[in-house]
């Protein structure tokens, strides 16, 4: 072959390797952005749904922890006598009650938020049984009394928790 004929070859296919390679980046464009396109739209169908469900799931857990406060705990279960440890093993069933009712929230809310759910409900039970196992605490009343008085000198466990989830839902709307 001569170079004549290896010039006329290249002018007729250089510029159809040009050609295709553009038209083959703007399709990979074309495609790559409808792709990200249903993407989004997933995206923005699937919030519509689980918003509402995260939302609900936060009021549940700030529900729970209110329940779970020792100032409406106390209040809400009394004691059936003056047996301190039966009233704590009643406020520790309802504790851990509320808290199995209210299990599959973690679904909804992130990893950091429930931790923090489970370290104020533990926390929470920590207070109660140290206030059970004091020797000048004789009766469940006493018990009562006592763990207000506690939380008249520090913060409740859960109220730092219900802080969190009030955060965080803020982040989300």
């Amino acid at each position: 072959m001569d170079t004549t004929k290896i010039i006329e070859l290249l002018s007729y296919t250089l510029p159809a390797i040009v050609t295709g390679s553009v038209a083959l980046f703007f399709f990979k464009q074309v495609s790559k952005n409808e792709s990200n396109r249903r993407t989004f739209t997933l995206l923005k169908e699937n919030q519509k749904t689980a918003l509402p469900l995260r939302l609900q799931a936060y009021e549940r857990m700030v529900l729970f922890l209110e329940r779970i406060s020792p100032n409406n705990l106390l209040v809400r279960v009394v004691p059936s006598s003056e047996d301190k440890p039966a009233y704590f093993k009643k406020l520790l069933a309802n504790i851990e009650q509320e808290y199995e009712h209210n299990l599959a929230q973690q679904i909804y809310i992130s990893s950091n938020c429930w931790k923090t759910i489970v370290t104020a409900k533990n926390n929470t039970l920590n207070l109660l049984k140290e206030t059970m196992l004091e020797g000048e605490v004789g009766t469940a009343n006493k018990m009562r009394e006592a763990v207000l008085q506690k939380l008249l000198n520090e913060e409740s466990p859960t109220q730092t928790a219900i802080e969190l989830v009030k955060h965080e839902v803020k982040k989300i709307m």
